[in-house]
């Protein structure tokens, strides 16, 4: 993405795609260059081939690519590209209000009645001029940078915004910026070529039997396409490197297959005769070698190989995001005066309403207009329940609509969409660098002056100490192949590629690299109670006659009283008389009032009906006796929230309700504990309650905390912090959102609201709690996967380079092995795609 400059103070994010980096000391040097820039930070990945920059508003984009190409590199910008639907936005449009938070949510389960999705997006048709969604669009896009810096995916395909690759939220740069098949692409004809002429070069150089007069001028033709042709990529690497007084892991295969090859070439015209007879020449005691174009063309060729390999494993390691980027509706059916008309996804803006049918996907993000059905989720949430949804429900674009016809009406398109920013989150985290990463980047940064020391080194002791050039320029030449710190390069990123890939296809988002550093040092668990285990949604869980009147019509007179407020409690008694056997339909209250935190009043008939608190229906006349307390305590004592119910001034009755617990909060509880973590409950319901869900669930009463004021969640995890815990919050709602930032780990469940995902470490897309220690699992299994990576490609370098300057070690194998190592990380790396299966 580009953007304009600014006034030299504002921070911007620009995304640039980086040809010709190849190892990690590119990595480094790509990063140092820029950060010489005053006020610039960069950050490289490498199997991405990209930079997240974050630079000053008066650095301009062409600054950022003359310094990456200064560095010996190509690079380009990603374009920032609003969607050209929002220009074409019709007057009073639905849309949404610029700069606001988007919610990242399910397809829409518990999102009865014009939820806070539609209050925040919806303009009607008296919005003021100019305030539109058309002009919030057109204003947007008018040279404003991307705030969040993520890459566009906003379903266009080309800069000029038009809508080449269709769907919702997946852009054409964005699926090219991990195609890396293209580079397996380009090395497979050098790959096929060294291949070719390399297996007749080392059978006539190493076997003797295949030897005739003056082979070596036949291996001098078959090893020259080889070294020079078929390496062609490592040299020209290399002299870019050189042309900057720089070195990378080519520096070292470029001097390798040229010294050998050079050598031997050498000692050919020096000495015409050296094979003039067959049989003559190499024989198995490499000390006793005269040519070497044997070693010059089987090092390339296993370098191309693994190389080639790695481009392949490294295109298997972003399929996870690939994936996702495509999940998109191609084409959606819009109602336009009366019609269905077939358009492009990426033509939708806010406000369209478009029609769903059984087994298509929902073409993007908004709310049912008219329909019921049931939508399958698990694309986006990984949960695979699929979602009865209804009008006013929310629905994301991606998900499937399982049964029923729906009508929808658009709120989000293009990169606002849940879709696009699942990409933008998952792409920053391949983006981002762990703390981990560092040390080995700082590793790189010196490793190759310093192989190149050792190789000269090791060619001068042997020289000095044997007084052969063979063995000497042998042992050298394994000491730059075997060096090469590809594996080293590897480790971190494609490990981190993977880990988030997986994340991301389990609906599970790890917003950066840090974060997998937190969760191996988080101990204690803080988990919000409404919304997070429970579903926070009240049910009536027992009606108690405490009059002459019977338990239905106790709950009757409640319902009926109750039917004029929107209170979540009130919705419970009416819903739950309504669902009665045999209920008679309620009767029209009149009179209604209602008291915030007391009761309601009402007339039903001829009688006078007050539900509500004990206080309040005590100020309003209604006595109450001890047994009316004890039940009352008794209810509380059970767990439930209790409503008085008075007709006339007597108490006829206590209704008891209860949140309804989430399906298998107690086997994520308990899937934390096996984790080595200390569940703790917190909420803002009193004290019994909260014990009464905490035993549900395996949670200890000494490990709760009750009647907590929104303002206090924070403080209670700063208590547990003072304890000596490293906590992670879970939670879902606005007020959850001060006690998620000041967690050492903050995890948002993904059916909550923005302000809580924004504050957050890691978002579990769904609603099911259990995805909580998944996230954790996956973050910790990501990190060791990373640690073991870093082991093996440190191990490797640090026994092979003494192993090779001893000259035990045929510049052959070392470069084999110095391939494989590259590959071994990445398939080791891969292993995480099974994760959660």
């Amino acid at each position: 993405m580009g953007s304009e400059p600014g006034d030299g103070h504002d921070q911007r994010v620009v995304e640039l795609d980086i040809q010709g980096m190849t190892c990690a000391s590119c990595v480094g040097r790509v990063e140092r260059k820029l950060g010489k820039i005053h006020g610039v930070e960069a950050l490289v990945n490498l199997p991405l081939e990209s930079a997240r920059v974050t630079a000053p508003g008066d650095v301009t984009d062409e600054q950022l690519l003359d310094t990456v190409r200064a560095a010996g590199y190509q690079a380009n910008v990603k374009q920032d590209r609003y969607d050209a639907a929002a220009h074409r936005a019709p007057a009073g449009a639905v849309g949404t209000v610029p700069g606001t938070a988007h919610r990242v949510s399910g397809s829409g389960a518990g999102a009865r009645g014009p939820g806070s999705l539609r209050e925040a997006e919806v303009r009607g048709p008296g919005s003021a001029p100019g305030s539109g969604a058309g002009s919030g669009a057109a204003e947007a896009s008018a040279g404003s940078p991307n705030a969040e810096g993520n890459p566009s995916l906003d379903g266009t395909g080309h800069a000029d915004g038009t809508h080449g690759t269709r769907g919702t939220g997946a852009s054409g740069d964005a699926r090219d910026h991990l195609r890396h098949g293209g580079a397996a692409d380009q090395l497979r004809p050098r790959l096929v070529a060294a291949v070719v002429f390399t297996v007749p070069l080392f059978v006539i150089s190493m076997v003797p039997a295949a030897q005739f007069p003056h082979w070596g001028w036949v291996a001098f033709a078959l090893a020259t396409p080889v070294a020079l042709w078929s390496a062609w990529p490592f040299h020209r690497a290399a002299a870019i490197n050189a042309r900057h007084g720089a070195s990378t892991m080519d520096t070292l295969v470029s001097i390798g297959v040229l010294a050998a090859y050079l050598f031997s070439a050498w000692q050919l015209v020096a000495n015409p005769g050296l094979t003039a007879h067959a049989g003559m020449g190499m024989p198995m005691d490499m000390s006793a070698h005269q040519l070497y174009f044997e070693t010059a063309g089987v090092v390339a060729t296993f370098l191309l190989l693994g190389r080639f390999l790695e481009a392949r494993a490294k295109a298997r390691a972003g399929d996870a995001l690939k994936t996702l980027l495509s999940l998109g509706a191609k084409e959606a059916t819009v109602l336009r005066g009366g019609r269905e008309i077939r358009v492009p996804a990426g033509d939708l803006v806010p406000g369209d309403e478009f029609v769903v049918r059984p087994g298509e996907k929902i073409a993007t993000d908004g709310y049912v207009v008219e329909g019921e059905s049931a939508v399958d989720s698990s694309l986006i949430t990984g949960e695979s329940v699929p979602v009865d949804v209804g009008p006013d429900d929310t629905v994301v674009g991606a998900t499937i609509n399982t049964s029923g016809r729906l009508l929808v009406r658009a709120t989000r398109v293009g990169r606002d969409t849940t879709l696009a920013q699942m990409g933008r989150l998952v792409s920053e985290a391949q983006t981002g660098k762990a703390p981990i990463a560092r040390l080995a980047d700082r590793i790189s940064a010196v490793f190759v002056p310093i192989v190149l020391a050792i190789a000269v080194a090791t060619f001068a002791l042997w020289l000095l100490i044997g007084g052969e050039l063979q063995p000497a320029f042998t042992a050298a030449v394994a000491v730059l192949v075997i060096a090469c710190p590809c594996a080293l390069g590897l480790a971190t990123p494609i490990g981190l590629l993977v880990g988030t890939g997986r994340g991301a296809q389990l609906g599970i988002l790890i917003r950066g690299p840090q974060v997998l550093e937190d969760t191996r040092r988080i101990d204690t668990v803080l988990l919000d109670k409404t919304g997070t285990l429970t579903e926070g949604r009240l049910a009536v869980v027992g009606v108690h006659p405490l009059g002459s009147l019977a338990e239905d019509s106790v709950l009757a007179h409640a319902a009926a009283a109750e039917a004029g407020s929107e209170h979540p409690i009130a919705r419970a008694v009416v819903d739950a008389a309504e669902a009665a056997p045999g209920a008679a339909p309620l009767p029209a209250p009149r009179g209604f009032t209602s008291s915030p935190g007391g009761g309601v009043r009402a007339q039903v008939g001829a009688a006078v009906v007050l539900a509500g608190k004990a206080e309040w229906l005590g100020e309003n006349g209604v006595d109450l006796t001890g047994a009316h307390r004890a039940a009352l305590l008794e209810a509380q004592e059970a767990g439930s929230t209790a409503i008085l119910v008075a007709v006339d001034g007597r108490l006829e009755g206590v209704v008891s309700l209860r949140d309804t617990l989430k399906e298998g909060s107690a086997a994520a509880v308990g899937r934390l504990r096996r984790l080595g973590l200390r569940p703790v409950l917190i909420t803002g319901d009193n004290l019994p309650v909260a014990r009464a869900v905490a035993a549900e669930v395996g949670i200890g009463p000494g490990d709760v905390f009750a009647d907590v004021r929104p303002e206090g969640k924070a403080e209670a995890v700063r208590a547990l912090q003072a304890g000596g815990a490293v906590v992670a919050m879970v939670g879902d709602g606005v007020n959850d959102a001060p006690a998620l930032a000041r967690a050492d780990l903050g995890i948002a469940m993904g059916s909550g609201t923005d302000v809580a995902i924004e504050a957050a470490d890691i978002t579990v897309m769904g609603s099911d709690v259990n995805q909580v220690g998944q996230s954790i699992e996956l973050s910790r299994r990501t990190l060791a996967t990373i640690k073991t990576n870093l082991f093996w490609a440190f191990l490797y370098n640090t026994l092979g380079i003494p192993i090779a300057a001893l000259g035990l070690l045929n510049p052959m194998i070392a470069g084999a092995a110095m391939a494989a190592s590259s590959v071994l990380v990445v398939a080791n790396s891969l292993r995480l795609r099974r994760f959660g299966r």
